[in-house]
């Protein structure tokens, strides 16, 4: 494996929010040039994709500001500092669908934008489910779905399912039952 490491000269804080963080890094490249990089920090994440019994799939319609619309996704949420991923897993998926999961399995994980972001996603896959109710914040307005792997698929293609991570649980999910 090649090793193209940049060694961070220096490093500024621009921005420091309740969710993320923008920095602003000069590099040295591998070649001895320098460059600058633009990144954002985040905590983490997770989404949980959670199945009912019927084999339905427990989604979320919320407006997301950031694209003028509202889309369907897996329950999903930010890490609070030092909390463990299966933690956030449990309390989101209760905080948004009102569901408890009795079993709760770390499908995988992935990067959202490595080109400039460090924010990695965790997949938990919950089962055993018992239906309770939604413990939503003050700034929260999500819509509960319970939907077949087919009306998902429909969602995808009419672009309401149009997140990354919801997108790749699903396509987790079907490589499972392959």
């Amino acid at each position: 494996m090649a090793n193209f490491e940049e060694k961070t000269l220096e490093s500024k804080m621009i921005y420091k929010g309740k969710v993320i963080q923008l920095e602003l890094e000069q590099v040295e490249l591998p070649d001895g040039k320098q460059s600058t990089r633009e990144l954002v920090r985040h905590p983490g994440a997770v989404a949980v994709i959670a199945t009912t019994e019927e084999g339905k799939i427990i989604l979320v319609e919320q407006y997301r500001k950031a694209l003028e619309k509202s889309i369907v996704e897996i329950p999903a949420g930010k890490m609070e500092k030092g909390e463990d991923p299966k933690q956030t897993a449990w309390r989101e998926l209760y905080e948004e669908t009102g569901y408890q999961a009795g079993s709760l399995e770390l499908l995988t994980s992935f990067y959202t934008s490595p080109g400039f972001a460090d924010e990695i996603i965790y997949i938990y896959e919950a089962s055993e489910l018992k239906k309770g109710e939604q413990q939503l914040d003050d700034d929260e307005f999500v819509t509960n779905l319970e939907l077949s792997f087919e009306e998902c698929e429909q969602l995808v293609k009419e672009e309401r399912i149009h997140d990354a991570k919801t997108a790749y649980a699903l396509m987790y999910l079907k490589l499972k039952t392959v």
